[in-house]
């Protein structure tokens, strides 16, 4: 007895763990997710036939469904014993982009060099970008909740990409925890189907409330990797050290910034550049001298400490949060040794691509030390910042503005504490 379904499932076992098929007998109503082009589902014919032999499951792998069957051994091996299902990432599920089209009928190429997945057929034509949180359907370009991604050597990607790419229809099973996707070609005219004694009902595409509300997923970035310079000018500075007991800077101090997002490793990464300067009168008068055991007379002047530090960080949460480690090194106009020393912080960058955000950072340095004579200055150092930018429209300019500072507490022969704070603005650009 001939086969009547005219429809291809394909059904992606997702969320389990070293388990075998969660298909079950059952008539739960599930909620659907129907693409713009789906065709409506259609009955397949129950006939006696002997079941085709499809291999056995491979050890602690889930199968995936095809044409209502398990499929063990094809059609998507990825190596011996193994077979590529669906992966999770949030409340996204991931399939395998190329066998997934290639069973609906469509040619598959792909572009090392840009990373990119071209999926055309006739009426339809999708591209993808390793990386980037977006699809282009038909010219059209759509956000992505979760970007494509290499996993052991294939693309994946959501699985919405196939409804709104192809016209598919993607129902979720909540509680067999079965993402079902059924494909009917446009072009093959559907016939009309034959009684059967027990004829599968057609889901309900209404929407049946969720057991378990799921949380809207926060705006995915257009720009997933930023790189920008920015300068600011310090207003005023307050200074406490020995050579200033809370003097106020009348000008020259400024503070500069240069970052940038990369990927590695297939991870997100960033490196950035933090210099400042600041400037600020000593009245004439004694201050104590390195070891804090002495004091000297020093006549008036305009003194300039400096300090840079160059930070590595990985992104351990979104947007854009970071932690890494850094190095630093300070100097003064007055006579005192360069120090050096290796930190650590945690640093949140600006979201350029909204038209406001706001970032901050505390990085600190347990020990920044410096040679002097016969004399080994010691201090702990602290540095933070915390500011807020507005985009200039589409410029690629943007104001940024906020309040800096740092903290240096004596461990060994400096004359004693110090401090330095003031609010900033300034002007950057975006890469």
């Amino acid at each position: 007895m001939k086969r009547l379904s005219t429809g291809l499932l394909v059904a992606l076992v997702a969320f389990g763990i070293g388990t075998t098929s969660v298909l079950a007998q059952g008539t739960a109503q599930a909620k659907g997710n129907i693409g713009p082009f789906a065709p409506r589902q259609v009955a397949q014919d129950q006939s006696g036939l002997p079941p085709a032999d499809f291999g056995t499951p491979p050890s602690g792998e889930v199968p995936i469904l095809f044409n209502d069957r398990h499929v063990y051994t094809k059609p998507d091996r990825l190596k011996e014993n193994r077979v590529l299902a669906a992966l999770v990432r949030g409340n996204t599920i991931l399939i395998p982009l190329r066998s997934m089209f290639e069973q609906m009928g469509a040619t598959v190429s792909y572009d090392p060099a840009s990373r990119t997945v071209d999926v055309s057929k006739p009426g339809s034509d999708v591209k993808v970008t390793v990386g980037q949180p977006e699809v282009v359907i038909n010219g059209e370009s759509r956000p992505l909740d979760v970007p494509p991604e290499i996993y052991k050597g294939s693309v994946v990607v959501p699985v919405r990409v196939i409804s709104e790419g192809m016209g598919a229809y993607v129902q979720w099973v909540p509680d067999r925890r079965i993402v079902v996707v059924r494909y009917i070609p446009l072009a093959v005219p559907t016939p009309v189907p034959t009684p059967v004694p027990t004829p599968v009902p057609t889901p309900v595409p209404t929407p049946v409330p969720t057991p378990v509300p799921t949380p809207t997923p926060s705006p995915v970035p257009r720009n997933p990797y930023e790189h920008f310079v920015v300068g600011d000018y310090i207003f005023s500075p307050k200074v406490y050290n020995e050579f200033s007991p809370g003097n106020i800077g009348k000008g020259g101090s400024f503070d500069a910034r240069a970052a940038a997002e990369f990927p590695l490793f297939g991870l997100p990464w960033m490196v950035e550049d933090d210099y400042r300067q600041w400037a600020y009168p000593h009245n004439p008068g004694f201050v104590t001298t390195i070891g804090g055991d002495g004091s000297t007379f020093v006549p008036s002047f305009t003194a300039r400490d400096t300090d840079n530090d160059v930070r590595l960080g990985i992104k351990v949460a979104a947007p854009r949060i970071y932690i890494g480690v850094g190095y630093l090194s300070r100097a003064e106009n007055y006579g005192y040794p360069r120090q050096n020393g290796v930190g650590f912080g945690a640093e949140k960058l600006p979201d350029l691509d909204q038209p406001f955000s706001i970032y901050g950072s505390i990085w600190y340095y347990p020990t920044v030390s410096g040679d002097f004579d016969t004399a080994k200055l010691e201090a702990r150092f602290l540095k933070y910042q915390v500011g807020g930018t507005a985009m200039l429209g589409g410029s690629g300019l943007f104001l940024d503005l906020g309040f800096l500072g740092d903290s240096i507490t004596n461990k060994q022969f400096m004359p004693g504490n110090a401090a330095h704070a003031g609010g900033y603005a300034g002007l950057g650009i975006k890469f």
